[in-house]
């Protein structure tokens, strides 16, 4: 009998153990600091993800468990050039292997090359598909070739007709200057 498990609040241990698997289709609106960070409606938007579980053998110990994640979606975002809508694609791929405690999670940290996250029995998978889809984020989102011209320059026709009738504090020294000889 295969378990059902909920990747809201993922008993991570027995999800390694049994070897699990979880894939999902979730509307963009379920992430809502994901929402926060896009432009636009999050209607229509989803995200999609796949999460696997794996014990591995571990010198010293009975093994470890550890959590196959994948995820992606596309974000509706705006174009930092043109300033219009643009659809971002995200996605990620990662390992984590989780270990008892923060502070085995910190002494281990440094020399791994995977993440590590400490072992909960009701692990909130979403979250973690969400922190990891804001990392993969760009930090400036830009069409590969915008839909518009843009200008090549930027110039104010009022600021440059200023700055011609302003004049010049020299010339106006100068004409002091010519005054005086005369």
């Amino acid at each position: 009998m295969e378990k059902d498990f909920a990747p809201d609040s993922l008993d991570v241990q027995a999800f390694a153990r049994s070897e699990g698997r979880l894939e999902g289709q979730d509307a963009l609106a379920r992430y809502p600091r994901l929402v926060e960070d896009i432009t636009g409606s999050s209607e229509g938007c989803t995200v999609s993800w796949e999460a696997e579980g794996e014990w591995r053998a571990a010198t010293g110990s009975a093994g470890q468990p550890w959590l196959h994640l994948s995820g992606e979606a596309v974000l509706p975002m705006t174009c930092q050039r043109c300033l219009l809508p643009v659809e971002m694609p995200v996605g990620f791929e990662t390992d984590f292997r989780f270990v008892a405690d923060e502070r085995t999670a910190e002494a281990e940290d440094d020399e791994s090359e995977e993440d590590l996250l400490v072992i909960r029995r009701d692990f909130p998978l979403r979250e973690l598909i969400e922190d990891e889809l804001l990392l993969a984020m760009p930090a400036v989102a830009l069409h590969e070739t915008c839909p518009v011209a843009l200008p090549a320059a930027v110039e104010d026709a009022d600021f440059a007709a200023a700055a011609e009738e302003k004049a010049h504090p020299f010339a106006i020294l100068a004409g002091l200057n010519k005054g005086k000889l005369g």
